[in-house]
């Protein structure tokens, strides 16, 4: 059941001349900056109730303070006296723990952005996703980890859900009230990441901090990692699939370095809709943040004129197999892409602290998922089965570790 098609979702109880409430999940990382600089431009449009944060105390404090919210809640609970500290005389409430990162999901707002990287996310965006509140889902790993689990409660409680992922934002965009079903195929496009050109052998010797130099986008370690290794644009496929109600035919990837088309819509009639914009992903939250209406952003105007000429190829699937490894692992079904989810997250870690190469992440991911094909048989049926399964392949994973170090 896709994201246009459930029921329709309740639409909140109009508060005449009041400031939208928002709570952001994932304060202190890319996303969640981001998300505040839009809404410190307009501050008389919006009241902040809750900021979370994973072990930045100091950071969650101080953009706490900024935005004057009502509660501040650190995910680490060693942080908590520390972050105490730091809002003393403040008035803004301290919290700490998983516990109260959920409890911050669940008070009462208009808004709220899940942008809580990896599977950390899914409990805190599903408390959200079950008030009923409008939820605006930066964090994919609740989709490829959890998919159809996700949008059953979505469905359930009526929720509006606005996707984030430039991607995907741009293809809620232009589908609009168009019947999937007779749509002829839809392309995610993908920068290619700083390694487009490389050979693999020259990439057996990429380095970490090479890998986190992207050439069009500011994000965090963990996705722009992905991106590098083009798992990201496999995730996003599965989260398309789930957000959408695609069919895995109707979903496709073109290599598009310039980053300002971000999707391509064939309908069967043979037009093709674009949405375009600079690589700058406040306009994504910014579309979120003011929906069902427009908000002014900050970013730099698209000069089609400048720009000359739009480029596109197609993805080399074999210097860059983390892509074909998602498409697999979506076919396979089950609960195949949760185990797909946790063997990337424990190998993006794993390079990013020098302990395997570059080329050995997509290598691991797809070992744990041979490994762990007894775990695949049937999707996930509640959190509590999704995060079992998640530890049971980070533990494949960790295992296979050393064949790759």
């Amino acid at each position: 059941m896709s994201v246009l098609t459930y029921p329709k979702p309740r639409e909140a109880v109009p508060r005449p001349n009041a400031p939208k409430r928002v709570t952001i999940l994932g304060a202190t990382g890319s996303i969640g900056e981001n998300t505040l600089d839009l809404i410190g431009r307009n501050q008389a449009d919006y009241e902040v109730v809750a900021l979370t944060g994973g072990k930045n105390v100091s950071r969650l404090a101080a953009l706490a303070r900024t935005h004057r919210a009502k509660r501040a809640v650190i995910a680490d609970q060693s942080c908590y006296a520390e972050l105490r500290d730091a809002l003393s005389g403040s008035g803004i409430e301290a919290a700490s723990g998983p516990d109260a990162v959920e409890e911050a999901a669940s008070l009462p707002a208009d808004w709220v952005m899940g942008a809580i990287v990896g599977i950390a996310g899914l409990k805190p965006t599903l408390e959200a996703v079950r008030q009923g509140t409008c939820t605006a889902i930066a964090n994919k790993e609740c989709l490829v980890a959890a998919g159809e689990l996700f949008m059953s409660e979505v469905a359930r409680h009526r929720t509006r859900l606005l996707p984030v992922d430039s991607e995907h934002s741009a293809v809620y965009q232009v589908l609009a009230d168009s019947d999937v079903a007779r749509i002829d195929k839809i392309y995610l496009t993908a920068s290619g990441g700083p390694f487009r050109s490389m050979s693999r052998n020259d990439m057996e010797r990429v380095t970490p901090e090479q890998a986190l130099m992207h050439p069009n986008w500011s994000m965090g370690p963990k996705v722009t990692i992905d991106s590098a290794t083009l798992m990201n644009k496999g995730l996003e496929l599965i989260e398309a699939y789930y957000l959408f109600g695609l069919r895995t035919d109707q979903l496709d990837v073109l290599i598009h370095p310039q980053s300002v088309v971000h999707c391509l819509l064939y309908h069967r009639d043979g037009s093709v809709l674009a949405q375009m914009s600079q690589p700058d992903m406040r306009t994504p939250i910014a579309y979120s943040l003011a929906w069902p209406e427009r908000m002014h952003a900050p970013v730099a105007r698209l000069d089609l004129a400048k720009l000359g000429a739009l480029y596109f190829e197609a993805p080399d699937m074999m210097r860059f197999p983390a892509l074909r490894i998602a498409l697999e692992a979506l076919a396979t079904g089950g609960s195949a892409t949760t185990v797909l989810n946790a063997a990337n997250e424990v190998a993006v870690q794993a390079f990013l602290a020098k302990r395997i190469g570059f080329l050995a992440i997509a290598a691991l991911v797809e070992a744990t998922l041979e490994a762990a094909a007894g775990l695949t048989t049937a999707a996930p049926k509640s959190v509590e089965e999704v995060l079992g399964i998640d530890q049971e392949a980070r533990g494949y994973a960790e295992t296979l570790l050393q064949r790759f170090a």
